[in-house]
């Protein structure tokens, strides 16, 4: 791989300082902060994580906060985002941090990179960003910019394409830059270089040194492996209502969605009667089915075909767990292909 353009580091960075988005967590280099906000947005858009960071933050301020948090509260403070794992690692490197760390968040890349959950871009985001380290961030939207700056055809979705742009970033990063270079990488992607519909190649800061520009062939970078297919699985799902409570319980601890509380639900579509039939099964003694609903829910390689009874019951049957509003608002996170049918 060739080098990357003379002067790329120094426009960037002279774009980035003349401005950039005003975000929440550009408001200062607090590793938590930055940390934090990498996390959630990992397959997030920043609209819609903005909300979130500045809740979560009111409520869990500090790391310690973070670390001593009910895992309960902590899933229902990230409800609504996804990819729950995210949230369980933050916990648990919090909990490193303060129980074997002192407190003290690390400040090298390699002590950064082995707490759970950080991978190799977020870790040289909170290094460079908060420690001016000259350690490369390498998202899609970076490979998007740089596969298109060398218009290059190499698969971006490919490890050692990856490890290769990182590897050439790193020869560039400007001291007492960093931070800054960093970030007018990002947002040059997810403002001017964009991934759908035409980029604005004429606002670029370093349009001049595009080759695909140059080719008039942007939209053909960067070069991917084809999406697999997502499997299609259907499943029948139970809002049921007992008085004021409503009826949860806990999925395994392993595989999609672990750990996280769920509307009880069978796989494929039951019909009317036979969800009925299967809720007399379960000791529910239902009195009403009032309603029935169908949605799809895509997660990254599956979509489920959903049907949602809601049925009002007589009894609240064991093997579940009956919260009342109050109970739901507070700690009982409902993934979002459930809590589409909760609402």
């Amino acid at each position: 791989m060739e080098r990357l353009p003379a002067g790329l580091a120094g426009k960037l960075v002279a774009w980035y300082r003349a401005g950039h988005r005003d975000l929440p967590w550009r408001q200062d280099k607090e590793p938590y902060h930055v940390w934090l906000s990498e996390i959630m947005l990992q397959q997030t858009r920043v609209e819609a994580v903005k909300g979130y960071y500045a809740r979560f933050l009111r409520e869990l301020p500090t790391i310690e906060a973070l670390a001593a948090c009910e895992p309960d509260r902590l899933q229902k403070l990230w409800e609504g985002l996804g990819y729950y794992s995210r949230v369980r690692n933050l916990q648990k490197a919090a909990r490193i941090i303060v129980n074997d760390l002192g407190g003290e968040f690390p400040r090298t890349l390699d002590e950064i990179r082995i707490l759970p959950g950080v991978g190799a871009y977020t870790a040289g985001a909170i290094a460079s960003i908060c420690f001016e380290l000259p350690a490369p961030a390498v998202d899609g939207n970076v490979l998007r910019v740089l596969s298109r700056v060398m218009a290059d055809d190499s698969c971006v979705s490919k490890q050692a394409v990856k490890d290769g742009y990182s590897a050439k970033l790193a020869e560039v990063y400007p001291a007492g830059a960093c931070g800054d270079f960093t970030q007018s990488l990002m947002e040059l992607g997810a403002t001017v270089c964009l991934p759908n519909g035409e980029p604005r190649c004429e606002t670029c800061p370093i349009a001049s040194v595009c080759r695909a520009r140059a080719d008039g062939a942007q939209k053909r970078y960067p070069v991917k492996e084809a999406k697999k297919n997502r499997r299609m699985e259907n499943l029948t799902a139970f809002r049921l209502l007992c008085g004021e409570k409503c009826a949860v319980r806990k999925r395994v601890d392993a595989g999609l969605l672990a750990g996280l509380w769920e509307l009880p639900n069978v796989p494929g579509l039951l019909d009317a009667s036979g969800a009925l039939a299967l809720l007399e099964t379960w000791d529910l003694q239902p009195r009403e089915l009032v309603s029935m609903r169908e949605k799809t829910h895509i997660f990254t390689h599956v979509a489920w075909n959903m049907r949602c009874f809601t049925v009002v019951c007589a009894r609240e049957a064991a093997g579940f767990t009956w919260v009342d509003g109050a109970r739901f608002d507070h700690d009982i996170a409902l993934p979002t292909a459930f809590r589409q049918f909760w609402e």
